[in-house]
């Protein structure tokens, strides 16, 4: 019998800037995530003995990220040494992966508790990390791909071009993520998601942490007041003459405003079988139920999460309008554009509360970042159903589709 696969809590992170100065930049990664699993256990009363697993998105697996940093987490948290961990690597969809597989174990019965979520300190692992010096593809690849593949940002211009998407649309979008994630702020939306967390350095007042740290409870990537007049100001990001001549007609619209930012955050969920939750007394918050994962053109790259949607929708047998909220990562402007414009959906369900072009992506920690943002946003309007979507370098995305309960 296939038991149902609940999610008892969601928690995460504020995101914080990767640039000097930022949140988390003093801070070790495992010591990052160790603060968010531990808040999430305690407030739950959770006995952390009884988790079967906790699976952990995260990119570069490198430095300080090298040595299965949901474990090392685990352990710094002060938990139970017999309980395991593992780590996940779909690029951005990593703890989005993390949720996935935390659910098939549930429904197959093999586990009855799992932790599922993400973690990444692109400030102090940057991205690309990994792969420094070396080549990820070796000659059978290149063979297949003679021509080459591009960067995502180039990937970017081309879904642009594909859809017809323009400058000023995605500047358009670019002010709209931060107008709706600063609106959210205000009105305390982020409020139950976020868990404070304390990093080395004093601060007077309110602020202030235990000794010797200050505590973070607020995102600070959010840029309020940004518009489309100062977003047009910023040269493109990935034009160039080569590509120009390989591409013609292409326009080299992204830049660094119309793209996620890169940050530092961590997040996780509870997931639970339905009958661990009722033996325990802990009321499930949302239903996993369904998700699917797909391949798409590698040259592409970002358009994945289009098929992977269909799929999934076509999988529970609903169509795009019975959907209250959609959560589809803001890689770039064009990728939720791209995908709206070929699915038909209202576009004020997607991104309600901003994404990351606003709240940044802190790439293995986004997929449960995003998950946790639209269970909070289901609850808040009463919508039943969320569907969420990244795109993945490679040409990947998941989809998952939970049901507030």
């Amino acid at each position: 019998m296939i038991q149902s696969a609940v999610i008892v809590d969601a928690v995460r992170s504020p995101m914080g800037r990767t640039k000097a100065g930022g949140a988390f930049v003093d801070l070790h990664p495992a010591d990052l995530l160790s603060q968010v699993l531990r808040q999430l256990v305690e407030r739950n009363d959770l006995d952390p003995g009884t988790v079967d697993d906790v699976i952990i998105g995260c990119v570069s697996q490198v430095g300080e990220q090298a040595s299965t940093p949901g474990r090392v987490a685990w352990l710094a948290a002060g938990f139970p040494q017999h309980v395991p961990s593992t780590t996940v690597e779909r690029k951005c969809g990593s703890s989005q992966q993390a949720v996935h597989f935390a659910a098939q174990a549930i429904m197959a019965g093999v586990n009855e508790i799992v932790i599922a979520g993400g973690v990444e300190s692109m400030s102090r692992v940057p991205m690309g990390s990994s792969r420094i010096g070396r080549d990820p593809y070796g000659a059978r690849f290149h063979a297949r791909y003679a021509q080459g593949l591009v960067g995502q940002g180039v990937s970017a211009d081309l879904v642009a071009q594909k859809w017809a998407l323009t400058r000023e649309q995605l500047d358009a979008y670019a002010a709209e993520s931060h107008r709706r994630a600063d609106a959210a702020r205000a009105a305390g939306q982020f409020a139950r998601e976020i868990v404070p967390i304390e990093v080395p350095g004093e601060m007077q007042g309110e602020m202030r942490g235990e000794s010797g740290t200050r505590r973070v409870d607020t995102d600070e990537t959010i840029r309020a007041g940004t518009t489309v007049e100062r977003l047009a100001g910023l040269a493109p990001s990935f034009e160039d003459a080569a590509l120009a001549e390989r591409f013609p007609g292409l326009r080299f619209n992204v830049t660094a405003g119309n793209a996620s930012q890169i940050s530092d955050g961590a997040a996780a969920l509870l997931v639970m079988s339905e009958q661990r939750a009722a033996q325990l007394r802990l009321k499930p918050r949302a239903r996993i139920v369904s998700f699917d994962v797909c391949g798409d053109d590698p040259l592409m790259m970002l358009t994945a999460p289009i098929p992977a949607t269909e799929r999934l929708l076509k999988k529970v047998g609903l169509s795009i309008g019975d959907i209250s909220h959609f959560e589809v990562n803001e890689a770039f402007a064009s990728v939720p554009l791209a995908w709206q414009k070929a699915l038909g959906a209202d576009a004020s369900r997607l991104n309600p509360a901003g994404g990351a072009i606003a709240l940044g992506h802190p790439l293995g920690a986004s997929g449960a970042r995003l998950m946790t943002t639209m269970l909070n946003a289901l609850e808040r309007s009463g919508g039943r159903y969320g569907l969420q979507t990244m795109c993945e370098a490679g040409g990947m995305a998941n989809a998952t589709l939970i049901e507030r309960l």
